[in-house]
């Protein structure tokens, strides 16, 4: 029962599936982040299911680019997109580290803010366009490859301030079993795109390890630690880097 309740607790703190109304505790806390990524898991599924339904209508690329665009911001219900958001907004302000941490705090949306999500939501549709059939299975596996990287840098990065869900959440969890539970899922889901595309995979599991590299970078310099914001910015810009990596690599090999 506790697995099944921390796979709940997961999926009411980061997906907008309806779940069951439970009274949480602190062993739910302990292994949330084990279930997360399966929230990725249901997202490919979709995109897989979607890719069907366009084909049996005969949808076009952009129909089916769309669909490929909105389906993680329905499921997440736009919680990483809000990361993504006030982060853009922090860096545009060019500030100092207390006032950056200051603005991903403030509930308001800036300009910057909306037109980076307008022009993140744009790339994605754009180059999501650009899958065909034997790229598509890899891209449904990149949502499962980022929750998996960004469960683990929960757990192992340091916040930048002591309360807030993501310093709340890396301090209840059970970080050693989790964090293999993490390793575990995040292998399988890398030996899975390995085998179906070995270079194309490579390339985008890659980027990914790239991407997490600079999200830590950008935390550590000019934020003072990670937060959920950077931790939503990292999970988009990861997505959105193997989304690109797949499409061109396709292209090439």
């Amino acid at each position: 029962m506790s697995v099944l309740r921390a796979m709940i607790a997961a999926f009411s703190c980061y997906s907008a599936i309806p779940m069951p109304h439970v009274r949480w505790d602190e062993r739910d806390m302990r292994y949330m982040m084990a279930a997360f990524p399966l929230v990725g898991l249901v997202i490919g599924a979709l995109d897989l299911l979607w890719l069907c339904l366009c084909g049996a209508l005969g949808a076009g690329p952009l129909l089916r680019a769309v669909g490929f665009t909105l389906i993680p911001v329905l499921v997440s219900g736009g919680i990483h997109l809000d990361g993504l958001a006030d982060v853009t907004d922090a860096q545009s302000s060019h500030a100092e580290p207390e006032r950056r941490r200051q603005i991903l705090k403030d509930p308001h949306v800036g300009a910057f803010a909306v037109i980076g999500v307008c022009c993140y939501l744009l790339a994605y549709a754009g180059l999501a366009s650009e899958l065909d059939a034997r790229t598509v299975t890899l891209f449904a596996c990149a949502p499962v490859a980022s929750r998996c990287l960004s469960g683990l840098a929960v757990l192992t990065l340091p916040a930048a301030r002591r309360e807030g869900m993501y310093a709340s959440v890396g301090e209840a969890a059970n970080k050693r079993v989790v964090r293999v539970a993490l390793a575990v899922e995040l292998a399988i889901v890398c030996a899975c795109m390995v085998a179906l595309q070995p270079i194309v995979a490579l390339s985008a599991l890659a980027i990914a390890a790239a991407t997490l590299a600079y999200v830590r970078h950008l935390a550590n310099s000019q934020y003072g630690g990670m937060s959920g914001d950077l931790a939503g910015f990292f999970l988009q810009l990861c997505e959105l880097g193997m989304l690109a990596c797949i499409v061109v690599a396709g292209r090439l090999v």
